[in-house]
Parts: C-alpha cells; sequence; structure tokens
C-alpha cells in the first residue's frame, strides 16, 4: 500500500495574485468509491496534522468507515508534507514561501478532487481546528457540491482573539535570535521551545490543569507536559513550517476572495450544506459563541456543544472517549 500520493497542480496563481510554483498536495485515501461515486468523504489536516494523525478518526468501528466510505485526507499547504517553505522550489522556500490562504487550500483541493479523483459530490467534509475551518470552504466556495459539513472546534473566520492568541505564540518563536527573520542555517531550537511552551497554556482548558488531567498522560505534574510540549515541538517542526500555517489560520475568513467580496454573512448564508457545529465549551480560542453567531445564518444548521476539560485538545484522538462518542452520533446523523 501507498504511503501517500502526490498531485502536481504546476503554477497556481494564489488569492494574492502572487504565484505558487510548482505546488504539490499530498494526500492519501481509504477504502473504495461506490458505483455513483456517492461516498466521498473529505478529510482535511489540523494545525500541527498530517494525513497520518487524521487516521485518529477513521476506523471500522467509527463514523468514518473506510469499508462504507472513500476517504480522501488531504494535506494543507505548510505542513511539509504539501508544498511548504521546506518543501518549495529554492525561490520560494524558507522565508520566501508565499502567504496561502484557505482559499488557496481549498481551490487546490476541489482541483484535486474533480480532476485526478473525477468526483462531482462530497457527502462529508469534516475536520477538528483548521481542518475544520476548511470545512466551511469548503462549502462556501463551493457551495453545490458539499451535501455536509461537520467543523469541531472550528470557526468559519478567525476571532480577533483568536488572532492575538496566535501572535503570542508567534512572537516566542521569533524572539529566538537565531530565527534571524526566516534566514536560519538551524532550527531556531530555543523559540521552537517557547512555541510548545506558550501553546500548551491555551490548548488544554484551566479545568484540565485544575483537575490535574496531565498525569492521566503519564506526567507527574504540569512542567513535565511543558517539557514535552516544548520538545516535541523542537524535535518535529521547522519554524517557517509552523509560521507559514499559522498566516494561513489568521487569515481564515470564508467571505475572502472573489464571490463574496468580503460579506462575511453573504458567504455564511450561501452554505447549503447541512451542518453541524461541535464546539467544545472549555476550547479557549475556538469559542462556542462564534459558532453561535455562524449558526443563524447557516440556513440547515445546529449547534452541539460539548463539555469537555480537555479544552480544544477534546478532539484529538484518544484523549476523550465522550467527545468521540458525540462526534461519531453527529457524523453518522448527516451521513445518513
Amino acid at each position: 500500500m501507498k504511503k501517500y500520493e502526490k498531485f502536481n497542480l504546476g503554477n497556481i496563481k494564489l488569492l494574492s495574485g502572487k504565484i505558487l510554483k510548482s505546488a504539490q498536495l499530498i494526500y492519501k485515501t481509504y477504502g473504495k468509491l461506490n458505483k455513483d461515486h456517492s461516498n466521498v468523504i473529505i478529510l482535511p489536516t489540523f494545525y500541527t496534522g498530517s494525513h497520518i494523525r487524521n487516521e485518529g478518526f477513521i476506523g471500522k468501528n467509527r463514523a468514518i468507515n473506510p469499508n462504507k466510505y472513500f476517504i480522501v485526507s488531504i494535506n494543507m499547504f505548510g505542513n511539509g508534507l504539501s508544498s511548504s517553505p521546506t518543501k518549495a522550489i529554492k525561490s520560494q522556500s524558507g522565508s520566501k514561501f508565499p502567504t496561502i490562504t484557505l482559499w488557496d487550500n481549498i481551490y487546490c483541493q476541489h482541483k484535486l478532487i474533480t480532476e485526478k479523483l473525477k468526483i462531482k459530490k462530497i457527502a462529508l467534509v469534516t475536520g477538528w481546528s483548521m481542518a475544520g475551518c476548511q470545512s466551511y470552504q469548503w462549502a462556501a466556495q463551493y457551495p453545490n457540491m458539499v451535501k455536509a459539513i461537520l467543523p469541531f472546534c472550528a470557526s468559519s473566520k478567525t476571532s480577533i482573539h483568536n488572532h492575538v492568541f496566535l501572535e503570542g505564540v508567534k512572537a516566542a518563536l521569533t524572539a529566538d535570535k537565531k530565527f534571524n527573520k526566516g534566514n536560519y542555517k538551524k532550527q531556531p531550537i530555543e523559540g521552537l521551545k517557547a512555541f510548545g511552551r506558550v501553546y500548551a497554556g491555551w490548548a488544554f482548558s484551566q479545568d484540565f490543569y485544575r483537575e490535574k488531567l496531565y498525569k492521566k498522560f503519564g506526567f507527574k505534574n504540569a512542567e513535565d507536559l511543558l517539557k514535552d510540549w516544548a520538545n516535541d515541538h523542537a524535535k518535529n517542526w521547522d519554524a517557517n513550517n509552523l509560521l507559514s500555517k499559522l498566516k494561513t489560520w489568521q487569515l481564515n475568513d470564508i467571505s475572502k476572495g472573489p464571490m463574496y467580496k468580503n460579506n462575511y454573512i453573504k458567504a455564511l448564508k450561501s452554505i447549503k450544506a447541512k451542518t453541524i457545529l461541535m464546539p467544545c465549551n472549555q476550547d479557549l480560542y475556538f469559542r462556542t459563541e462564534d459558532n453561535k453567531f455562524e449558526k443563524k445564518f447557516i440556513s440547515r444548521s445546529s449547534l452541539k456543544p460539548v463539555d469537555s476539560p480537555y479544552g480544544h485538545c477534546a478532539a484529538n484522538p484518544g484523549n476523550d472517549k465522550n467527545f468521540e462518542k458525540q462526534l461519531d452520533k453527529n457524523i453518522k446523523e448527516l451521513l445518513n
């Protein structure tokens, strides 16, 4: 079985007007297309995710079942697999990598789905966090193609507070002198560690720390968890890749682009897909209030919040069985 597949897009004109040269999407498929091609599920990737991490949402005993559905897991630009600062031609590598929006991501994902995979209808687009943001983008950008979406712990537009939180982790990373405005020879390890430590305070809720739930992950105390987050980011991530996707996240707004020309309400109203919005009430940056606002304008939508001390990380596969159970229930509702 192939590890993954490549889709070469050639030179792509971005929303900014710039050209992403020799663009490439890395994706993996699971299951088989049925005769009428009506069983397609798209799973974009989340912020520090890949198609491999998405496998935590797929299973023969799960709602996203490869025995029933044809699942296309697509790596977002900037994640180190698809076109990224570390995977670009020399003139666009590192700090020279162009700014990418979710509009650009979905424009290219649409090319993969229609031109390469010859798919005309999508049963469901779903995902956690930035992947959920992409599910809204799919439904607004191609409203006649997407039958249902289920964004969980996500939003259709990055709130000002969410933007500010991201500025904080960015500042921690770029303060490392070795970062050198993105023109580093070696990874800015101290900056990456600082990024991870700051992020850990946002990823989980206050309840998580109060109830010392880090012990369930095998950490003696909060400091051990922070060290683990620091080392994980230093070991597994390129600084420019993290910042490229962070910029994409900050620019998240389904009304950007030629269709809606920044008319956010119009963009929300254009979503025809049957929609379940699934926030975690303890999420510190994708807030339930933002989903409540969206629900007013997405005609076929319902709001199904979940309580979890894990906060934003309630959705991380394996963290919260109750969240997983509710997620599968909601997915089944949309697919039936």
